[in-house]
């Protein structure tokens, strides 16, 4: 009923608090589907993942410009969330209240939880996470590699794929 993408991002957003991967899951499958949409509810989505991202390294320019952006995105798609099990409006106000925190001076950052009211989306979650071997609970030790992903991981493929699409490219518009 719900995208193995959305039970993803629930689950890294959740148990894992990984919002690197929340916007790489979440990203591809939005890409697939309604790529040029680009006020779509996944869009919306995936800026709280990189908004959380963003305040919990400490950009909070990044971090207040994906909230915003965020909360814009999610006041139009209200209905689409709510089929998704989340409450829209409860979002809004969370997103807020993280604003106004990664505005304070000590940049504090605190994790949230998403406003899932619908029971079958967290049981869609929890066969998941059995499918995945993971538990669903939330792990308070978060590790470094999780809050510096993109500085960290390896972009081998990346650079390989780009590296490939750019001799294409090349190869069809010779200069």
């Amino acid at each position: 009923m719900y995208p193995t993408a959305y039970l993803d991002y629930l689950i890294y957003f959740h148990v894992e608090r990984d919002y690197f991967e929340c916007h790489e899951v979440l990203e591809e499958y939005w890409k697939e589907h309604d790529p040029k949409n680009r006020s779509s509810h996944w869009v919306g989505l995936i800026q709280v993942a990189v908004g959380l991202y963003h305040h919990r390294r400490g950009n909070i320019n990044g971090a207040s410009r994906m909230y915003d952006k965020a909360i814009n995105i999610l006041k139009k798609n209200k209905d689409a969330l709510s089929k998704l099990g989340i409450n829209g409006s409860e979002l809004e106000k969370r997103l807020l209240a993280q604003k106004k925190i990664a505005a304070t001076s000590n940049h504090t950052f605190v994790d949230i939880d998403l406003p899932v009211e619908k029971e079958e989306v967290f049981q869609a979650c929890q066969k998941r996470c059995e499918q995945l071997g993971v538990n669903w609970k939330f792990h308070h030790d978060i590790h470094e590699d999780i809050i510096h992903k993109h500085t960290r991981r390896d972009r081998s493929d990346i650079i390989l794929e780009r590296t490939r699409k750019l001799a294409l490219r090349n190869k069809q518009n010779p200069k």
